[in-house]
């Protein structure tokens, strides 16, 4: 029995308190999941199955090239060496670099690059945090090289 000015705890209080507890849960979930959608960039590709038609050729053809690249992003500057099989600079017809977050097109953008001391360079102004370079480049030879390299932006 409950004392004087004390309410009791009954099974309609319960149910209550539980059909709450699940509403802000649910509510959570749906405007999260409405956050992920919404930000969401969408497809690699539009279509798959085309893109994948030739991949093994042009994968053969891209390693042929024998290049490597490093990528760096520290206090608003980006830094990209392409090489060459035997370390020196790789021979680029067209290089094509986009930079963006890893979840979102929201911030995607195509610095300015320009060689400086064996590699590509440009100054960006980005956030701290993970980004994404795209590079689309042309070897002298017309070989098409794509590579994407996960940065994390340093102070």
């Amino acid at each position: 029995m409950a004392k004087s000015g004390e309410r009791e705890l009954t099974g309609r209080g319960v149910l209550m308190i539980t059909v709450g507890a699940f509403g802000v849960i649910i509510g959570v979930n749906l405007f999260m999941a409405y956050v992920a959608i919404d930000t969401f960039p969408g497809l690699e590709v539009r279509n798959s199955y085309v893109a994948s038609q030739g991949f093994n050729e042009r994968q053969a053809s891209q390693r042929a090239l024998g290049w490597t690249t490093e990528a760096d992003l520290t206090a608003g500057r980006l830094r990209l060496a392409i090489n060459n099989a035997n370390g020196s600079i790789a021979a680029i017809d067209s290089l094509q670099v986009t930079l963006g977050r890893p979840t979102t097109a929201r911030e995607d953008f195509m610095p300015e690059m320009r060689l400086e001391d064996g590699a590509y360079v440009a100054d960006v102004d980005v956030d701290y945090g993970n980004w994404n370079l795209h590079i689309v480049a042309v070897a002298a030879d017309g070989t098409d090289f794509t590579q994407r390299i996960g940065l994390i932006h340093h102070r």
